[in-house]
């Protein structure tokens, strides 16, 4: 349960502002069309955070665990770095896929902006701490809808009442803080 309350978490925060979040912003403002956006999200999701936390297990069972706490505080403290980045966002693939309809143009973007994004780094080395990988693909999952849906939905109203920077700034606080208790407790549960 600690794997996808933390999953949950980390995903809600570190998605405030990200580019998927603005992808959101987006399609629900072309389309105005939720229902199918929002299940498009849930399955690009799905399958994006599935395949980023198979990688994250297949790492866990092959590196030892003092080399797994390095690389976790590591990425980590990368993380915190990065959350610092806004991110901007390109509207061309929005575009370039409209024919695949409402569901197919929001799964394809979605897809591909998650592709090397903070969230899916972070499913990856969520999964490989916790070996927990259901759990761990659920909580993310579910992080990126409870930060994508209402956007959906709500839109610029939303977005424009949620100071993003200070988000990212928590964000950045929360990753450092795990970063450094990987690095340097060896004996904290599901850091070892």
């Amino acid at each position: 349960m600690e794997a996808f309350l933390v999953s949950t978490g980390i995903v809600a925060l570190a998605e405030m502002g990200d580019k998927t979040q603005l992808l959101s912003l987006v399609l629900a403002a072309r389309f105005r069309k939720p229902w199918p956006i929002v299940l498009g999200i849930f399955a690009a999701t799905v399958v994006n955070h599935g395949l980023a936390g198979a990688v994250g297990a297949w790492v866990n069972s092959f590196i030892g665990p003092d080399v797994m706490r390095w690389i976790l505080g590591l990425s980590f403290i990368a993380m915190a770095v990065w959350m610092l980045i806004p991110d901007k966002l390109d509207d061309d693939g929005v575009t370039e896929h409209s024919r695949w309809g409402v569901f197919g143009t929001t799964v394809i973007a979605f897809f591909l902006a998650e592709m090397g994004d903070k969230t899916q780094i972070a499913t990856v080395m969520l999964a490989a701490q916790y070996n927990a990988y259901l759990w761990v693909v659920l909580g993310t999952t579910l992080g990126m809808m409870l930060a994508n849906a209402p956007v959906v939905w709500l839109g610029d109203k939303l977005v424009k009442k949620v100071p993003i920077r200070l988000v990212h700034v928590i964000s950045a606080v929360i990753f450092l803080v795990l970063g450094v208790v990987a690095l340097f407790a060896k004996n904290v549960p599901g850091l070892a």
